[in-house]
């Protein structure tokens, strides 16, 4: 049976927590990721008569966009909405499941929605996120190279934009000493050993650290494997805040704005001073975006 925790790791397979700004909440907010999901409840936000309705249908997981806790609560009184809630969900055990700006700053998240209603192409992310990318470095005897790169392929390196199974590698020597106690795939107690060796460079989301080096640890033959993890400053193009697109021809500014109307279902929308030159390209964020400008 479906456990909450499953549809947890499905949707974080998505988007991954690990993307969600520093401000979020983006994760379990009441429940026990461990229970059964008898039905399910998707919203945009949490609130007594979505848990209501939850209760109504039967639904024990109800999956938000916008979190009903952002801070953290010192007391569970009932005095607002958001207690009163969280209350609710708990007395009838219903778990509460936010996926926010992780969401929001996926590829293919909220904003590449908004592109492909309005119906924008050449996509690209507006501010890339910095600070999520690392760096994994080791050594593989040749003959194994190709065995352990398919390993770390799988566990989540070597991925960049639109290419998969990325790697650098460099062909040298490795040089080593096992002592008494070691136990080598190659060579014997006290007597140097020259082996050839790739030397190979991933990139990896920093998130997948743990997954990737036991992968590595894994499949790699050495009983000591030597490899270095660092941390880096480039931009994931691939994940972060807002996007840019363009449309198949420039629009007048009205006929955009009846274009962005009609596409989005919208009843009516807010706009600023209309300007007169045509539009192309355009900017989206599921967001407020004031930080975007």
């Amino acid at each position: 049976m479906t456990k909450i925790k499953d549809i947890i790791q499905y949707l974080e397979g998505i988007a991954p927590a690990a993307y969600q700004e520093s401000y979020d909440n983006a994760r379990l907010i009441t429940g026990n990721s461990s229970t059964p999901v008898t039905n399910l409840l998707i919203t945009l936000d949490v609130t007594e008569e979505v848990v209501q309705e939850a209760i109504d249908k039967d639904c024990n997981l109800i999956v938000a966009h916008h979190p009903i806790v952002f801070k953290g609560l010192k007391s569970l009184t009932g005095k607002n909405y958001v207690e009163r809630t969280v209350i609710k969900a708990i007395k009838n055990d219903i778990a509460i499941y936010a996926i926010h700006t992780n969401l929001d700053n996926v590829f293919n998240g909220v904003n590449k929605k908004i592109c492909d209603k309005i119906g924008l192409t050449n996509t690209r992310v507006l501010v890339p996120k910095k600070q999520v990318l690392s760096k994994l470095v080791t050594f593989i005897p040749k003959s194994d190279t190709q065995k352990v790169l398919e390993a770390l392929h799988r566990a989540g390196a070597g991925h960049v934009g639109n290419y998969t199974h990325c790697s650098f590698r460099v062909e040298g020597t490795g040089t080593f000493k096992p002592n008494e106690e070691a136990n080598p795939h190659i060579g014997k107690a006290n007597l140097q050993e020259e082996v050839t060796e790739d030397r190979v460079e991933m990139i990896l989301p920093a998130h997948l650290e743990g997954a990737v080096l036991s992968a590595l640890k894994q499949a790699h033959p050495y009983e000591e494997v030597a490899y270095f993890m660092t941390s880096l400053t480039n931009s994931n193009q691939e994940v972060g805040s807002g996007m840019i697109g363009e449309l198949a021809e420039e629009m007048e500014p009205f006929d955009f704005l009846k274009h962005l109307k009609n596409s989005m279902d919208l009843a009516c929308i807010r706009h600023t001073q209309i300007l007169p030159e045509s539009i192309k390209k355009v900017a989206v964020c599921g967001g407020s975006g004031s930080f975007l400008l």
